[in-house]
């Protein structure tokens, strides 16, 4: 006997919104999760102020990253060996209903790529399954902008900026969208600390010294380092000559926080290669702009109102 789905309900299955959109096999490379443990700060920063809950969302409609599945154990691992914050590890997109999105303080874009609350295979539905594929996507993104701008906190790692290319507010929200990586994965970078921050509580665990390694770097449209609170930027003279450089003002900020309403916004663009997850200075920094995003550290962040 064949079981009947309301209509409604296969709308929405066909719309891919009633199950994860990402393949489940995804694995860190051997012995990451030992390496993350030994690298990561022994306490939080600051003290919660209560319970808190990151999101940890990974949906890809786009390139997807082979360190996501590293990320996703760092993060969960940084939330129990620090006790700063539980993480939900979860690309499913009911979190982003309204009842539901309320019960975290914040939530992190790890890696995400291109619209991640659209199915993959819009082009391809039916009429009426694309209507109400495209009518819940706007609802989730509506979700996720009133939690920003209400006071909650979003961080953004790596490609989370290559992400929502066709949503100004989200661009806006972010800081600036991808547009392209002069600087690939297996280039040697110099990243330094924005000069007058070496200081700031989001940037203590560099103790003012430059970060040397290899990693992919973004170049970004619609960004103005005016618009944040830059934290880290890349030195273009000591990083490996590179082709397809678009910014002629040599502007490659690489980390940053700034405001959003009356939230609070992290992105790192560091994250593509996997050791970024086990680096103990990239790993405090995030920990720092986490926390920072959900409230309980405390830090200025000033930079021009847009």
């Amino acid at each position: 006997m064949k079981t009947k789905i309301l209509p409604s309900l296969a709308i929405l299955l066909a719309a891919g919104l009633l199950i994860s959109q990402n393949p489940s096999a995804e694995q860190a490379p051997k012995g990451a999760e030992e390496k993350i443990r030994q690298a990561l700060p022994a306490s939080a920063p600051a003290k919660p102020a209560s319970p808190r809950k990151l999101l940890v969302f990974s949906v890809t409609n786009g390139f997807r990253h082979a360190s996501i599945a590293t990320g996703k154990l760092a993060f969960t691992e940084m939330g129990k060996q620090t006790g700063a914050f539980q993480a939900i590890v979860s690309d499913d997109l009911a979190n982003f209903e309204a009842d539901t999105i309320k019960s975290f303080d914040a939530i992190c874009f790890l890696s995400t790529t291109q619209d991640v609350f659209a199915p993959k295979n819009l082009k391809s539905m039916a009429p009426d399954a694309a209507k109400a594929a495209m009518e819940k996507s706007l609802t989730y993104r509506k979700n996720l902008m009133d939690f920003i701008t209400s006071g909650k906190g979003f961080v953004g790692i790596h490609a989370a900026s290559d992400t929502f290319h066709n949503w100004p507010e989200y661009i806006k929200m972010i800081g600036g969208n991808f547009d392209g990586h002069p600087w690939n994965a297996n280039t040697n970078v110099q990243i330094d600390i924005e000069k007058g921050q070496e200081k700031h509580p989001l940037n203590v665990m560099f103790a003012g010294q430059s970060l040397n390694f290899k990693e992919e770097i973004y170049q970004l449209q619609n960004y103005d380092s005016a618009r944040q609170h830059t934290l880290l930027r890349l030195n273009v003279e000591k990083s490996d000559k590179v082709n397809g450089l678009k910014r002629a003002d040599g502007d490659y900020g690489v980390s940053w926080a700034r405001h959003h309403g009356k939230g609070r916004v992290f992105y790192c663009s560091l994250g593509h290669n996997h050791d970024m997850f086990w680096n103990p200075k990239v790993l405090s920094h995030y920990l720092s702009g986490i926390q920072w995003a959900m409230g309980d550290l405390k830090a200025e962040v000033v930079h021009k109102i847009d």
